[in-house]
C-alpha cells in the first residue's frame, strides 16, 4: 500500500511533461494488450473458419462428383441427383458456402465436357446460383456487377444475354470489358456486334483478351469485318486490322487500300503491315509512288512489305535508298538488293566509295 501511495505522490508532484509521458505509456500498454487479445481471437476464428471451409469443400466435392457420375444416359435427373440439388439449395443461401460451391463447380466445369458440362449448368440453375448471379447485375456497385457477369461467362450461361448486353455501355470500363468477354465467349464472332456502335476506346488489353477468347474456338466462320475497318472509333479499326491479319481476310484488301490515307498514322502503319501479310501487291505501287510523303514509320513498314513482294523491276527504287539516313531502311534495302541482284550487292562491298558502310555491308553479306 505504501508503494502504491508513493507512486501516486510521485505522479502528483511530477512535472506536466512527465505526467503526459506516463499517461501515454499507460494508454499504449492497454491498447497493445487489447489488440493482442483481439488478434488472437481473430486468428482462432480464422482457423476455425478455414477448418470448416476445408471440411465443407471436401464433403461437397465428393457430393458433386457423385452427382455428375450418377446421371442417366437419357439425361433425366434421378433421385440421387434430386437429393443433391435439395441439399445444395439449403447451402447456397449462406454466402461463404455459396462461394465454395461455385468454386468447386467451376473447377469441375474446366475438367469435363459434353453431357457432364450440361449437367453442371443444370445444377447451376436448379440450385438457385443463377438467380444469385442475376441479383448481382442489379447491384449499385460496379465491381459487384462485373463479378456477376464474369460468373455467367465462366458457366457459359447464354440465357442471360438480354440481361447482360445493356452493360456494354456501362460507364466503368471494367464492366464493359466483362460484358464484351461474355458476348465473345458465348457467341464467338457474332458476339462482336457491340463493335458496331462502340463509342468508348477499346483498350489494348481488352483487344488481346478478345482475340485470345476467339482463338480458343476452332472451325469458326468469321463475320464481315469491313464495317469495323470503316469505323469512326480508331480502336475498333485497330482491332479489326488484327482480325484481318490473324484470319487472313483477303476480301478486305480494297477497304485496307482506302485506309492507307487514314488521318491517324498508327492506323496507316498497321494497314501496311496487314497488307504485307495479305500480299497486297496493289499497295506496293501506290506506296512506292508516294514514298517521300510517308512518315518514317510508314517508310520502314513499306520496306517490310517490299521485302516480301519485291520483283526485279523494283531494283532502281531500292538503289535510291541503299544508304538511307534510317538504319532500319538501309538494312532492309541492302537485304532486298542482295536477294534480287547478288552481283550488284557484292559489287557494293568491293567499291572504295562504300568504306564508311563496310560494317553494315559485311553484316548483310553474312546473313
Amino acid at each position: 500500500m505504501a508503494t502504491y501511495q508513493y507512486f501516486i505522490d510521485y505522479f502528483n508532484e511530477a512535472p506536466s511533461l512527465i505526467k503526459l509521458a506516463w499517461v501515454t505509456i499507460c494508454i499504449l500498454f492497454t491498447a497493445i494488450v487489447i489488440l493482442t487479445i483481439y488478434l488472437k481471437l481473430i486468428r482462432t476464428a480464422l482457423r476455425k473458419k478455414n477448418t470448416e471451409s476445408a471440411k465443407f469443400k471436401a464433403e461437397y466435392e465428393a457430393t458433386l462428383i457423385e452427382y455428375l457420375y450418377s446421371g442417366s444416359e437419357n439425361g433425366d435427373i434421378n433421385d440421387l441427383q434430386i437429393a443433391t440439388i435439395e441439399k445444395l439449395k439449403t447451402s447456397v443461401h449462406i454466402k461463404s458456402k455459396r462461394k465454395i460451391i461455385i468454386s468447386i463447380l467451376y473447377n469441375l466445369m474446366n475438367e469435363v465436357s459434353g453431357e457432364m458440362s450440361d449437367s453442371i449448368k443444370t445444377l447451376y440453375f436448379k440450385t438457385g446460383l443463377y438467380n444469385y448471379a442475376l441479383s448481382r447485375l442489379e447491384n449499385k456497385n460496379w465491381y459487384i456487377i462485373a463479378k456477376g457477369i464474369g460468373e455467367l461467362t465462366r458457366f457459359k450461361i447464354e440465357e442471360a444475354h438480354d440481361l447482360v448486353v445493356p452493360f456494354i455501355k456501362h460507364p466503368r470500363h471494367e464492366v464493359r470489358k466483362e460484358t464484351q468477354l461474355y458476348m465473345v465467349n458465348m457467341f464467338r464472332f457474332n458476339g462482336l456486334t457491340f463493335l458496331n456502335d462502340l463509342k468508348e476506346p477499346l483498350s489494348e488489353w481488352a483487344q488481346v483478351q478478345l482475340l485470345e477468347t476467339l482463338q480458343k474456338f476452332d472451325d469458326q466462320q468469321i463475320c464481315d469485318i469491313k464495317p469495323w475497318l470503316k469505323s469512326t472509333n480508331n480502336s475498333v479499326v485497330l482491332f479489326a486490322l488484327k482480325l484481318a491479319k490473324i484470319y487472313n481476310q483477303f476480301e478486305t484488301k480494297d477497304t485496307l487500300m482506302e485506309l492507307l490515307s487514314h488521318p491517324i498514322k498508327e492506323i496507316r502503319v498497321k494497314v501496311i503491315r496487314v497488307l504485307t501479310n495479305l500480299y497486297g501487291i496493289e499497295a506496293k505501287e501506290m506506296l512506292k509512288a508516294n514514298f517521300n510523303e510517308l512518315s518514317l514509320e510508314e517508310q520502314i513498314s513499306f520496306f517490310g512489305l517490299l521485302e516480301k513482294l519485291v520483283v526485279p523491276s523494283d531494283e532502281p527504287f531500292i538503289e535510291k535508298h541503299l544508304f538511307h539516313k534510317n538504319f532500319e531502311i538501309q538494312l532492309l534495302a541492302l537485304k532486298i538488293l542482295k536477294s534480287i541482284n547478288l552481283d550488284k550487292f557484292m559489287g557494293l562491298s568491293k567499291s572504295p566509295k562504300n568504306k564508311s558502310n563496310k560494317k553494315i555491308l559485311k553484316f548483310v553479306t553474312n546473313i
